[in-house]
């Protein structure tokens, strides 16, 4: 008898938690739906401008050298950057030296005789064969210059 009325608690006390929980859903939402209806732009732009002045009255990088902050998150950023950038040329190597292997495979199992070079590009100018793992380097200008008018 007495589990039972304690369940019966329990269960009246989870649907007074449940509807509280709609309410506050509810009101979360007229709030929502209130709080976007009063920005408007008029609004935006007079909150932008007077929270421009107050910061500039305030001078708050004066005080604690703007120019160096300045200058500090300008060489993170720079730092970052030049971090990105060598990973997105590591992944790259990394994809032509797959895709070299896949056209290795492809012409092994083809038994076509190979990749070929492309025109204006002369043999010589590469400093390994493709799929070993090294970079092929493209000829300068001047070298395919050279290569097309030897032609």
């Amino acid at each position: 008898m007495r589990f039972e009325l304690l369940r019966q608690r329990v269960e009246r006390a989870e649907t007074r938690v449940e509807s509280c929980m709609d309410r506050a859903y509810s009101h979360r939402q007229v709030f929502r739906e209130a709080w976007r209806r009063g920005w408007t732009p008029g609004r935006i732009v007079v909150a932008g401008l007077l929270s421009g002045f107050l910061v500039g009255r305030a001078e708050p990088l004066s005080k604690v050298g703007g120019a160096r902050w300045l200058q500090m998150l300008g060489t993170v950023s720079t730092m970052l950057a030049s971090l990105r950038a060598a990973a997105a040329s590591e992944e790259a190597g990394e994809a032509a030296d797959a895709a070299a292997d896949v056209a290795a495979e492809a012409a092994v199992q083809t038994g076509a005789p190979g990749p070929v070079p492309a025109a204006g590009i002369p043999p010589a100018a590469t400093d390994a064969a493709p799929g070993d793992g090294q970079r092929v380097r493209a000829p300068s200008p001047a070298e395919a210059a050279t290569e097309i008018s030897e032609r």
